[in-house]
């Protein structure tokens, strides 16, 4: 067995909680299968945590014992959108197919990380459900709902950015990628419209969508719009949002 040489010390990697897609059964595949894209566990592991794909439960006691053995969780995207109920709408025009099993297991697994201040990051889809969370709410469709605003759902390859954002400065989305000007790729049809309590804008498009939220108070909560795992060789900094996100997981587990 290989071991490391004397006194070099690598640090332990804290686990991080990665919720899965699930697919939904046809005559050819009639079982549900859990889906989730390789480059959120790459990316987790580039950035040194050690990634887990947590399977839904609608149990409470089996999403606390998830919590007990991770330091922190990523809400990951998919091609579905938050019922509308969940924040106080009816689904309009525009509105695409919705999951409730997952939605209603990333809602528990989320409220409980936020109650035990783990550090949360969500990627597209999980950005919006933290803003349903904090009572924020969504545009439907952006082409419908905000007729003035780019296309914000790319062709081609998605390791290549679609527009630039302007991170805010000061913000903890900041701290990850640097301040002002980055380009980031786009595959979303909807968008924050009003941001949720206890919320903050960190990351905005030219067209005015919002792009990045993030906790006021300072704790890593953090969403954003956009997939940094799938250009970290093509856009470098975008790597700095999971080594932050990794960082402050392993935070919380020394010091708990």
């Amino acid at each position: 067995m290989m071991k490391s040489a004397p006194g070099h010390h690598h640090p332990r990697r804290p686990n991080i909680a990665i919720t899965p897609d699930v697919t939904t059964p046809t005559a050819e595949t009639p079982q549900a299968r859990y889906d989730l894209k390789t480059s959120y566990a790459d990316a987790i592991i580039r950035a040194g945590g050690l990634p887990f794909v947590v399977p839904y439960t609608d149990d409470t006691h089996v999403i606390d014992a998830y919590l007990d053995r991770v330091s922190g969780v990523l809400i990951s995207g998919g091609a579905f959108d938050i019922p509308a109920e969940l924040y106080g709408e009816t689904a309009r025009e525009g509105m695409g197919p919705t999951k409730p099993v997952r939605t209603t297991f990333e809602m528990a697994l989320l409220k409980g990380a936020l109650q035990r201040r783990l550090p949360v990051l969500g990627i597209c889809g999980g950005m919006q459900l933290i803003n349903v969370a904090y009572g924020g709410t969504l545009i439907q469709d952006l082409k419908l709902e905000l007729p003035t605003a780019a296309s914000h759902q790319q062709n081609h390859d998605r390791s290549q950015p679609l527009h630039p954002v302007e991170v805010r400065e000061g913000s903890l989305l900041a701290d990850c990628v640097g301040k002002g000007a980055l380009m980031v790729n786009s595959t979303h049809h909807q968008a924050v419209k009003t941001v949720g309590n206890g919320l903050q804008p960190s990351a905005v498009a030219p067209d005015g969508v919002i792009e990045g939220i993030e906790s006021k108070d300072g704790s890593f909560v953090v969403g954003v719009q956009w997939h940094p795992e799938q250009m970290l060789d093509t856009v470098p900094p975008h790597l700095g949002v999971y080594k932050t996100f990794v960082n402050k997981a392993r935070d919380r587990r020394q010091h708990g």
